[in-house]
């Protein structure tokens, strides 16, 4: 298994993922990501309960894709770690290695395809 292969590849995807993570929210004092309204990076004062309306929904749904970001980011410093340590391309739940077919598509893997079907 080509390790720096794979490291690169992570280290690429968590560079974008830190810039797209950057365009919908800031890190907060605890080191986690937090939404921040579109409208209020452009310091736009809310003029009535419409643009109220549409500031909450324009931050749940930011707030959403940043939490789906922020848990991919999560996986790929742990299989970082992994790579830089022991056991990455080692199933989390069975401890059996992770297909290289699994691992090409899906460099962050933590499960093998075997343990993937059975969590979903």
């Amino acid at each position: 298994m080509n390790l720096n292969f794979y490291k690169t590849k992570l280290e690429e995807e968590k560079k974008l993922l830190k810039e797209e993570l950057g365009s919908l929210g800031k890190v907060d004092e605890t080191g986690d990501w937090e939404a921040v309204p579109e409208s209020e990076m452009n310091t736009q004062e809310v003029q009535d309960e419409a643009d109220m309306a549409e500031r909450n929904a324009d931050y749940e749904e930011r707030s959403i894709k940043l939490n789906s970001l922020e848990t991919r980011l999560g996986d790929i410093n742990k299989a970082l770690v992994k790579i830089d340590g022991e056991g990455y391309g080692i199933c989390e739940k069975c401890n059996k290695k992770i297909e290289e077919d699994r691992l090409e598509a899906n460099p962050a893997a933590l499960t093998c395809k075997d343990c993937m079907e059975k969590i979903f």
